[in-house]
């Protein structure tokens, strides 16, 4: 008993020896140490300075100066600095040999990372040994202890992030702190940052944190919430940029989350993005390719599934197919669109086209193509079935390509162009085959009462940053041709035949038109109206931009007048929300007293030239009805010549 009691009381002295050997170890030689230990777990220079130490139970280094170095590659500096830092250590760890940190603290240090496009992270310390250990002259060989840091508490610090090819990202007033307590084992990652003054919240659970950050694939389980939205992955991801998983998007106000993040608000339409509720099977390369599959997302309204690859260095390249119900765009085509609360209210019917600024500055989002199919499109003022598109996008020139639209019993292909390289400008070449004309002109223009199947084409361009000024500024030409359709509210049957103007239906047989437009003005001068009895021409303008009409339909009675016809303008003059449909009895009269003026010279003339004939005929002595003037004046000369010839040998 004695002997153990002996042996007890030697290791006794022997651990309080060491002990207070630790502790009278001067500060700046602990200062020392845990910059080499630091080196060793992370491979790059580390410097600390203006080192105090606390003692028992956490051996701690307090440092006036903390600067931890950056890749060799990088270009912006330490990638740690701090004016205030604070190192504790596990007192009787630190006697067995192992390097277990209890905490780290800084106030206010500077964080930089730095990424570039061949995948390379200033985060990732791959020229690191990956363990640290405690050297000693007594035991060189010693096998390398690992380095734990079970808590880490950065307060107010500043982080900037320079990703090659994007724009330079600082935060200031950024809190972070680190949970791992085994070194095989998760670690758990929260911060907090304020870029708009509110708070972002990031949490992250990340499995295998050791191998984590020497840039190894782990399971990771991440969040973000701002602005009362959330963003969560749950997957695995690497610091090299690698990430793969389950992408969750749930933003009750997309202007709240991302103007929470310290970027502008994009206004969206209600029913377009105003809310996202969004799910995708994620996958991200160090190449900075971003694929997106099984893709579903609720934009408050409309949803659409599909797929997505995108390429992330500089402007986003997008090559998309997406699928879609019933697509409604009411909020996207009319005017106040944005929801924000500044744009003017639509004007009222018969008051112009509107005059709010339009915002295309979204052209210069992305290139790339995105296919979409919807079994139905509401526009607002059109309504479409079943589309098939493809969007083309080139550095702020955006094509919608028509390739399959069903529309008002008929189909429409073309294309639709808006650029805004140099200010804004909208064009495009449409063809139609077998449209409703009543439905597209009730829609289009609230002129209800022409009716018929049409084919037709035409192409326009208009230039301005409202609808009013591309409207005014519209040019181009076009055609159309109608088999049989009705013109409501006129008979030209009863009109002809009595004068009476009232109500009634005028049906055609066919109709045709072609036309030119300048200056938001459209001009046809050769409409043809085809009925059994009747038919009718057509000449006047359109101001498109204006929204007026002034248009002249000449109907003629085509078996009326003995057969001659009888003409009786009729005169569609006003604005588009209330015109005047009347005919035009000074143009009638003309139209008929020309007639009958030219009919009754006609008559005139020929009994002129009966009275002429006549008197030559007597003058000429012809005898014979069957002779014409000229056979007589020959043989009345002849006649004379014979005379004179006979008088000279008498």
């Amino acid at each position: 008993m004695k002997w153990i009691l002996r042996l007890i009381g030697f290791v006794v002295v022997l651990v309080l020896v060491a002990v207070v050997s630790v502790f009278f170890l001067p500060a700046d030689r602990i200062g020392a140490l845990a910059a080499d230990q630091l080196r060793k777990a992370t491979g790059r220079d580390v410097t600390i300075s203006g080192v105090s130490m606390t003692l028992w139970p956490v051996l701690g280094v307090r440092a006036d100066g903390l600067e931890v170095g950056n890749a060799d590659w990088s270009r912006q500096g330490p990638m740690l600095t701090a004016e205030n830092a604070a190192i504790g250590v596990d007192a009787m760890a630190l006697l067995s040999g192992e390097i277990k940190i209890k905490n780290i603290e800084a106030t206010r240090p500077t964080i930089r990372l730095e990424s570039r496009a061949d995948g390379r992270a200033s985060w990732v310390f791959t020229d690191a040994s990956g363990a640290a250990q405690i050297e000693t002259e007594v035991a060189p060989d010693r096998t390398p202890q690992d380095i734990v840091i079970e808590q880490m508490q950065i307060t107010d610090a500043t982080l900037i992030y320079d990703a090659e090819g994007a724009d330079l990202v600082s935060y200031t007033g950024v809190d972070l702190s680190l949970d791992w307590p085994v070194r095989t084992g998760p670690a758990e990652i929260a911060a907090t940052l304020r870029p708009a003054g509110s708070d972002v919240d990031v949490t992250a659970t990340i499995g295998g944190f050791n191998a984590f950050i020497t840039g190894a694939v782990q399971p990771v389980d991440a969040s973000i919430r701002a602005g009362g939205g959330t963003l969560t992955l749950n997957g695995r991801a690497s610091t090299a940029g690698e990430v793969a998983g389950k992408l969750s998007l749930d933003l009750p106000s997309t202007d709240g989350f991302l103007t929470a993040l310290g970027l502008p608000a994009p206004g969206l339409p209600d029913t377009l993005g105003r809310s996202v509720d969004m799910t995708t099977d994620l996958t991200l390369t160090t190449d900075r390719r971003l694929s997106l599959r099984d893709l579903n997302v609720d934009l408050g309204g409309n949803a659409l599934r599909g797929a997505a690859d995108i390429g992330l260095n500089g402007t986003p390249t997008v090559n998309a197919q997406l699928n879609a119900g019933a697509l409604d765009l009411r909020s996207a085509t009319s005017s106040g669109a944005s929801g924000g609360g500044g744009g003017e209210a639509a004007a009222p019917a018969g008051s112009g086209w509107p005059r709010d600024p339009i915002d295309a500055s979204g052209l210069s989002a992305f290139n790339g193509e995105i296919a979409l199919t919807a079994s139905s499109i509401d526009l607002g003022q059109f309504k479409l079935g079943q589309t098939r598109t493809l969007l083309r996008n080139e550095r702020s020139r955006m094509v919608f390509e028509l390739r399959e639209v069903a529309a008002y019993g008929g189909t429409v292909t073309g294309e639709f162009v808006m650029n805004n390289r140099s200010g804004l400008s909208v064009g495009g070449k449409i063809n139609m085959a077998a449209l409703d004309m009543q439905a597209v002109l009730t829609d289009a223009a609230g002129i209800d009462r022409l009716t018929g199947k049409a084919n037709g084409e035409m192409s326009f361009l208009g230039v301005g940053q409202t609808v009013d000024a591309i409207m005014k500024s519209l040019s181009g030409k076009g055609a159309i041709r109608f088999g049989q359709g009705t013109i409501l509210g006129i008979d030209l049957d009863r009109l002809m035949r009595s004068g009476q103007v009232g109500g009634g239906t005028t049906v055609f047989d066919s109709l045709g038109a072609s036309w030119d437009i300048a200056d938001g003005v459209l001009r046809n001068q050769d409409l043809l109206l085809k009925l059994k009895n009747y038919e009718a021409r057509g000449a006047g303008q359109v101001g498109l931009g204006l929204q007026t009409i002034d248009y002249t339909f000449t109907p003629v009675a085509l078996r009326a007048n003995e057969g001659n016809g009888i003409a009786i303008p009729v005169r569609i003059v006003g604005p588009w929300a209330s015109p005047r449909i009347r005919p035009d009895l000074e143009a009638a009269i003309d139209l008929n007293l020309d007639k009958k003026i030219e009919e009754e010279k006609a008559k005139l003339e020929a009994k002129a030239k009966e009275k002429v004939r006549a008197k030559v005929a007597e003058e000429f002595g012809v005898a014979d009805q069957g002779q014409s003037l000229e056979d007589a004046a020959k043989q009345k000369l002849e006649d004379e010549v014979k005379k004179g010839l006979r008088s000279l040998f008498d």
